[in-house]
């Protein structure tokens, strides 16, 4: 399969964590490459991302903020998570015994069309259906 990548919310979030900076410049670049079109993210993505700074980096980022980077992002092809995303997730969970949610991303991945998944999170080097997983960070 070819097609564009998707990127794991843990990209956006290394991307705005200043702890790890290797991982950081790995993570923005992806990004940058994200908004010039190259890349996917899902709603279900941008969700997590943004919960996550407003949980975790709550200190670091304000709700006015989250809505800035998100507002940024904005340029990034987004699927939509619907009924049949929900249900391919099942069907990952079923195939490959993921995590529900892992096999939300790995749904929504095969729903644009993606050749690739970037996540430090999900088995790098395993294809779901088509769609593999690289970690950027290994």
């Amino acid at each position: 399969m070819s097609g564009p990548d998707f990127l794991d919310s843990n990209i956006l979030v290394y991307a705005h964590d200043a702890a790890d900076p290797k991982k950081q410049r790995v993570a923005q670049d992806l990004i940058r490459r994200a908004v010039a079109g190259e890349m996917i993210v899902s709603t279900q993505t941008l969700a997590e991302f943004s919960a996550t700074l407003l949980q975790r980096f709550a200190k670091e980022y304000s709700a006015d903020e989250v809505v800035g980077i998100l507002d940024a992002l904005a340029a990034i092809r987004l699927v939509v998570t619907d009924g049949g995303v929900v249900r391919r997730a099942v069907e990952a969970h079923q195939t490959y015994g993921v995590h529900f949610y892992d096999g939300m991303i790995v749904a929504a991945a095969e729903r644009g069309g993606c050749a690739r998944i970037w996540s430090e999170d999900m088995n790098a080097g395993q294809k779901y259906f088509g769609v593999a997983v690289e970690n950027p960070f290994a």
